[in-house]
């Protein structure tokens, strides 16, 4: 794996013909019928999704709680899962890491090389030290946590900071900081954005301060966000994420169409219909 993460999503998206990430978040307690509540039953299911969802995705995004919570035959489900993705599948480890740069170093060790994921979520709370480890690889990628989708979002994201002279950023909301320092991390093209599309305003100014910077949007699905903001401002303006189809964007849906399994005669095929349906409202637009 040797081309640019950015390249790789790029060239999905375009044989996707759409900017939709479909997101694994399988609990156990809410599995369709006839699938055990364990991993085994877990694992079952999301083959079931991805059998479903591939033709209609650019990218696939597990979440790691989910697999992790279930001990080591979690674990080792999760690996089966990502070896069953095709390699021009991008998947996106959702793991939220973010530590001291040592820990970060085991981080990538962890999630890229033994988990084999091509991006991570990552959280900018500990400064640029701790994702370091995360961004030095070009053909990695990790998304900061910017202006989340979750309702208690803006207690911390919102909150104002003064200006700082040393970068000429001026008072501003700390999510819109985050993007500002994000735009200046790693050797360029490694770091992209989580930005909800619960929040519309605030994701159109994300783009605003950060105009080059890949988009990871969540909160369209069972979140009820702003699907068609999404689509205004979560393609990239500027160099490094701009210019190749889709512009950098991914917008995630995980039980908006996992759900449709439930009470299905045919699981897979209401899976299927509901990727196909949220695909075809997320097109590449050139």
């Amino acid at each position: 794996m040797t081309a640019p993460y950015l390249e790789r999503l790029a060239a999905r998206s375009a044989r996707a013909g759409s900017v939709l990430c479909v997101g694994l978040d399988p609990d156990p307690a809410a599995l369709p019928a006839g699938f055990a509540a364990d991993a085994a039953g877990v694992e079952a299911f999301c083959r079931l999704v991805l059998d479903a969802v591939l033709p209609h995705a650019a990218a696939v995004k597990p979440n790691l709680a989910f697999f992790e919570a279930l001990g080591p035959d979690g674990i080792r489900a999760l690996e089966r899962i990502r070896a069953a993705i095709p390699a021009d599948v991008p998947v996106i480890a959702d793991a939220k890491r973010g530590d001291i740069g040592s820990t970060a170093a085991r981080h990538a060790a962890a999630i890229y090389d033994r988990l084999g994921a091509d991006a991570v979520t990552v959280s900018p709370y500990l400064g640029a030290e701790a994702i370091a480890p995360l961004l030095e690889r070009p053909d990695r990628f990790a998304y900061v946590l910017c202006r989340t989708s979750n309702p208690g979002a803006g207690e911390l994201q919102d909150l104002g900071v003064g200006p700082d002279p040393a970068s000429g950023a001026p008072a501003e909301a700390l999510h819109l900081r985050v993007a500002r320092l994000a735009a200046g991390w790693g050797p360029g093209g490694t770091v992209g954005l989580v930005v909800g599309a619960t929040a519309p305003a605030e994701l159109e100014a994300v783009r605003t301060v950060a105009p080059g910077l890949a988009f990871l949007v969540p909160g369209v699905g069972a979140q009820g966000g702003d699907a068609a903001s999404a689509m205004r401002h979560g393609p990239a303006r500027e160099a490094p994420a701009a210019g190749g189809p889709g512009g950098g964007l991914l917008v995630n849906v995980s039980r908006g169409i996992a759900s449709a399994a439930l009470d299905a005669d045919d699981p897979g095929e209401a899976i299927a219909a509901a990727a196909a349906e949220w695909s075809g409202r997320f097109p590449v637009l050139e």
